[in-house]
């Protein structure tokens, strides 16, 4: 599995890497019953969403495949096969050869432990590590990976992927990180998104043969939001609406990123149909703000007053529209 393919299966499903069975379970649960397919007919994003769900539930709910995770990180699957009795047999893993350490943590001590042998691909990589997050900022490394970049030997660039709230991501937020012995604060400006890249310079890995220092890539990757989405370069949500509402046109508050804004709805809008919010969307990297789009969801009530069910009813005797009759004449 390539570096860029790992998933964060705990920030899949929202929850710690000290979560309880339980914890997994339910949280599995709750945003199963929110991206099935039959919640979501036609929605690929959903879809892929919730296979993904699925992914990370399988991997975390069984203990003995959970704890190779939190060992090995993305190469969980493979690094067992890697080090049987010590040695063994060599496995192919995004471009290691893990037969050549005695264990995992061999592995891990050339890679972070100042590279005091030469390297006999004389190659060029790029290390990737996960960073933990919590009030105070950064600290601590884990989830190690590995990629070959292949070319000469020349400064060591490396990657952190950082997990921002939406909050924090559409401010601009200030991070702490602690890199062994060092510790840098970072200034994430108004505007990132998941695939967002921001480069430190001179903050990366030290080259063995000529001690330059790389840069240091952050990859920003933003946590779910329970209301807001992204749809390319828009902010999307979804707002219910009452059936007389959709009929009759009103007027209803609507959030977005720096408060509720009045909407006017056009009488006869429908299901499904987006309205544009323009200039309240997102930060764009030059201070401008992207749009907001607002899809309409018609909400149908189910417990109703006896005397809203007779006026439904006597609407139902009066209507004149049928939105079914071009129906009529199909046939195969």
């Amino acid at each position: 599995m390539a570096t860029t393919d790992f998933k964060d299966y705990y920030a899949v499903l929202g929850v710690s890497k000290t979560a309880s069975q339980d914890d997994i379970k339910q949280a599995f649960r709750k945003l199963a019953r929110k991206y099935h397919p039959d919640v979501n007919p036609g929605n690929k994003q959903a879809e892929a969403r919730f296979k993904e769900i699925n992914e990370a539930y399988e991997v975390l709910s069984d203990p003995d495949k959970r704890k190779k995770y939190d060992q090995f990180g993305q190469y969980w699957k493979q690094a067992g096969e890697g080090f049987p009795g010590g040695a063994g047999v060599g496995v192919d893993m995004g471009g290691v050869d893990f037969s050549q350490y005695g264990s995992f943590q061999d592995f891990i001590n050339e890679l972070i432990g100042g590279f005091g042998g030469a390297n006999p691909r004389n190659a060029r990589q790029t290390y990737s590590y996960r960073t933990s997050t919590n009030n105070t900022g950064f600290n601590g490394f884990n989830d190690f990976g590995f990629q070959d970049m292949g070319g000469a030997a020349t400064a060591q660039d490396s990657e952190a992927t950082i997990t921002l709230s939406f909050s924090e991501a559409f401010h601009g937020v200030q991070k702490r990180f602690s890199l062994g012995n060092e510790t840098i604060d970072v200034r994430i400006p108004p505007g990132a998104k998941t695939g967002s890249r921001l480069r430190i310079r001179g903050k990366g890995a030290i080259n063995p043969f000529n001690q330059q220092r790389g840069d240091l890539y952050l990859k920003v990757e933003l946590q779910p939001h329970s209301f807001f989405q992204f749809e390319g370069d828009n902010l999307v949500c979804e707002v219910s609406i009452t059936p007389d509402e959709a009929v009759l046109g009103a007027s209803i508050d609507v959030p977005t990123p720096d408060g509720s804004v009045t909407v006017k709805l056009p009488a006869g809008v429908r299901s499904g149909q987006s309205l544009r919010l323009r200039g309240k969307g997102w930060q764009q990297p030059k201070g401008e703000r992207g749009d907001q789009l607002v899809k309409i969801a018609i909400a149908t009530p189910r417990d109703i007053s006896q005397q809203e069910r007779e006026y439904y009813e006597k609407i139902r005797s009066l209507r004149t529209y049928n939105p079914r009759s071009h129906l009529h004449n199909i046939r195969l």
